[in-house]
């Protein structure tokens, strides 16, 4: 069996939960972290039984111990991170959101062409069984006419907001803010279900670092509509719902489906008052959720393709195409905007 060598960038706990749900998959091999401190990547390395760390991106990337290389440091290091990856010829797997801007995202794109490898964004849901039965089934519910999508979710990083401490998660620099943290999960099923939108509406609360708290963003497609509200001062338990003309498909949430329904409209002569059962139609599945987003990953290298039909280059651009104009609409500015 053909094993993928992983280096690691970035050891918090999403690289945990990674890392665990990459080991279901037997062709997975984690052998390398880096980190800036020694300290920290020795100790992520004992966690995890890494046999090497590094201290250097650099090094690790011009190291013949890896093959790959799956980067979840700050937003605003994705593209420079990545990008100095594959110029060593190695495949990146890059968290969600694949950089801080559409124009760092070409650039990476390109990279990925230039050097011949595989370049993918970290989006989960997208590539998991129950996304899958949602596409499986969209046709069921007929003429699409709205697609809703909320995550909400109060931080704990807020709390110290209002103390006065400004933590990365509200840092402009870092190119964070709900919209890049969480607003993407909302978006990017969207785009790979309808494509890009004709016309974007945005608002939202801004909050003093200059990085939103939370927004609503309502798109214009030909001939339906898409809501999608998203939040790091306040929590929802909102479902996710496609409505169409002869039903409608809801999604328990849009970050994590665990639960998929189907429910056809009744016709007018099924009484008054009375309701459609709705049905399931959640796929059964024993592995964990961060799981596919790797074996997917790992299937594009092993059959030498450059990027996933999912979650594409050009459906990670449109989203960020999108969280462009909605944060211009906002007012929200990156350094790393400046540099465009």
């Amino acid at each position: 069996m053909k094993k993928i060598r992983f280096g690691i960038v970035g050891t918090n706990f999403i690289t945990d939960w990674v890392i665990a749900g990459a080991r279901q998959d037997e062709r997975f091999e984690v052998t390398a972290v880096c980190s800036r401190a020694q300290e920290t990547a020795a100790a992520f390395a004992a966690k995890h039984q890494i046999p090497h760390t590094f201290t250097s991106l650099e090094e690790m990337a011009g190291s013949p111990l890896t093959d790959a290389v799956y980067i979840a440091s700050p937003n605003f290091l994705h593209a420079s991170q990545s990008i100095l990856c594959m110029q060593y010829g190695k495949h990146v797997l890059c968290e969600k959101p694949l950089a801080s801007n559409a124009k760092e995202a070409r650039e990476m794109i390109a990279a990925s062409q230039k050097y011949k490898v595989t370049l993918m964004e970290a989006m989960k849901p997208t590539l998991t069984p129950n996304f899958l039965a949602v596409r499986e089934n969209l046709r069921r519910i007929g003429v699409v006419r709205r697609y809703f999508a909320s995550f909400c979710q109060y931080s704990s990083r807020y709390d110290k907001f209002k103390e006065g401490i400004t933590l990365n998660a509200f840092k402009p620099a870092y190119s964070n803010g709900a919209i890049m943290d969480i607003g993407v999960y909302t978006i990017y099923p969207m785009v790979v279900l309808f494509g890009r939108p004709q016309k974007i509406d945005a608002s939202g609360v801004v909050l003093s670092s200059g990085a939103d708290g939370q927004g609503a963003v309502n798109f214009t497609y030909h001939g339906m509509n898409a809501t999608v509200l998203y939040s790091k001062i306040a929590n929802s338990a909102l479902p996710a719902e496609i409505q169409g003309e002869a039903g409608n498909i809801t999604l328990d949430r849009i970050n994590i489906i665990q639960q998929v329904l189907f429910t056809p409209r009744l016709q007018a002569s099924s009484g008054k008052g009375a309701q459609a059962a709705a049905q399931d139609i959640s796929a059964l599945t024993d592995k964990d959720e961060y799981y596919y987003e790797v074996a997917e990953f790992i299937n594009l290298i092993l059959s030498g393709r450059r990027e996933s039909a999912i979650n594409s280059h050009e459906n990670s651009l449109a989203v960020l195409e999108i969280t462009d104009e909605v944060r211009c609409r906002l007012g929200i500015v990156y350094p790393a905007d400046s540099e465009q």
